[in-house]
């Protein structure tokens, strides 16, 4: 329906309308009552009719494949906490009720101001999470083990005020979300994982697989990319000299290997280095779910992202890399080495792609070079491991990247370039960051801009 004003004047929101636009609304069904009161065998417990509700939206007629994905996003954005999405289902749930002709249920009590409210909470929303979501000034993540709940705000995780009172909240929550994406937890599968375009995602897990059912909520969060803008005060990633030190990595094209572990930094610096590169320089990017995004925030740059399945053999990072190989790439940015791309990420960087990036998981700098040796002996080829090794500490990890979360801040601790001297493989320090002064400090004869 529209509204009634100008011409050009917004429409008014239906929820029928709305209702209808989803193909959600469903024939009238046998048994409807013309006077307006409950059909017959209408179900009059509310957690029969949540369930009614539950599989109502989980099912929807005459949906395209794309109309389909589109919807499930929603719901998914929905159940997430989306304020938008949120009310577009509250109007769907609504309408659904008046569809049937349920107004109330005798002798249920409920704290919400309408039964559609409380059928909302029951099957869209995320019991004390909404609670959390009420503060989401700075939050990246939500953790949930058990009934315990944490927050990662600013890269720091703290123990949340509230927690759940149940384990079966939870996995109330967990059922609503694999519901809705035609997934399941059960105990032939008992784990999950939804991810949305803007790149938000949840992984979860069921008893049997981890001791407690578990539930990661990660935002996407959008914040501005650039070197500059990781020296401002509000960041303090790095300070001005070496801002021009990875500005002279990048014009070297060194290839570079970043550490550090969960939520130091590591993805809003690839970003930021990457926002420096010529938007006609073709870049390709691989990763196991879409973070970087470099297409939503650099829509002029010259970028091919894929997104690979390791459960699909025609979708694995392997395919991705041949694929990626023939594509004329400029520079390879893949989100992490694991073992089973470690040999086709090493030839990658010794046949031409100079200036590509990458994460590894290390607990310092000099434990890369052995770290991506062990990964390439994994496919059980005949190699020399210390011929293979200098070969990465030549052409894969010529410069390696440390990130650490210091005083409440990510910073990067070390810069160093690799070499091979005296028979090992060595790391000289570029730059370091002193905490004691909170200020980093330059070699002399490092490459800058």
């Amino acid at each position: 329906m529209s509204g009634g004003g100008q011409p050009g004047s917004p429409a008014r929101f239906s929820p029928s309308d709305y209702a209808a636009k989803l193909r959600l609304a469903l024939p009238e069904e046998p048994g409807t009552l013309p006077d307006g009161g409950h059909p017959v065998g209408a179900p009059t417990d509310f957690h029969k009719l949540a369930e009614d509700v539950r599989s109502y939206l989980a099912a929807p007629r005459g949906m395209t494949e794309e109309e389909r994905r589109s919807y499930s996003e929603r719901l998914n954005r929905a159940v997430l906490g989306f304020p938008k999405e949120r009310s577009e289902l509250l109007a769907v749930i609504s309408d659904r009720l008046m569809r049937k002709r349920v107004h109330r249920l005798p002798d249920y009590s409920h704290p919400y101001g309408s039964l559609a409210e409380a059928l909302f909470a029951e099957v869209i929303g995320l019991n004390v999470l909404e609670l959390v979501l009420q503060d989401k000034e700075g939050l990246e993540e939500i953790q949930v083990v058990g009934t315990r709940i944490y927050e990662v705000r600013e890269g720091l995780t703290t123990a949340s005020t509230y927690r759940f009172s149940t384990v079966a909240d939870v996995e109330r929550i967990q059922q609503n979300l694999v519901l809705f994406n035609n997934d399941r937890i059960n105990p032939r599968k008992r784990w999950a994982e939804v991810s949305l375009s803007d790149g938000a995602r949840v992984t979860m897990t069921g008893f049997g697989f981890t001791a407690e059912p578990t539930l990661t909520i990660r935002f996407y969060t959008v914040k501005r990319f650039s070197l500059a803008a990781l020296c401002e005060p509000a960041f303090g990633t790095m300070d001005d000299a070496v801002r021009r030190l990875l500005l002279g990595v990048l014009s070297a094209r060194l290839n570079l290997v970043v550490i550090g572990p969960t939520n130091s930094g590591k993805t809003h610096l690839l970003k930021a280095l990457l926002a420096e590169v010529p938007d006609e320089e073709r870049i390709v990017t691989i990763e196991g779910r879409f973070e970087l995004m470099l297409r939503r925030e650099f829509p002029d740059k010259n970028v091919i992202e894929y997104e690979t399945d390791e459960e699909d053999p025609l979708h694995k990072s392997a395919q991705a890399f041949k694929l990626a190989l023939r594509q004329s790439p400029h520079r390879i940015v893949h989100a992490e080495i694991r073992d089973e791309d470690a040999n086709i990420y090493v030839r990658a960087c010794t046949r031409g792609h100079a200036g590509s990036m990458t994460t590894v998981h290390a607990n310092t700098l000099e434990d890369v070079p052995e770290a991506v040796t062990d990964m390439c002996m994994l496919d059980g080829r005949a190699m020399n491991p210390e011929r293979l090794a200098k070969r990465i500490a030549a052409y894969v990890a010529q410069v390696g990247i440390e990130m650490r979360t210091v005083n409440g801040r990510r910073r990067i601790v070390r810069i160093g370039r690799y070499a091979w001297r005296d028979g090992g493989i060595v790391v000289d320090d570029w730059a370091r960051y002193d905490p004691r002064s909170d200020s980093w400090q330059i070699r002399q004869g490092a490459p800058t801009c």
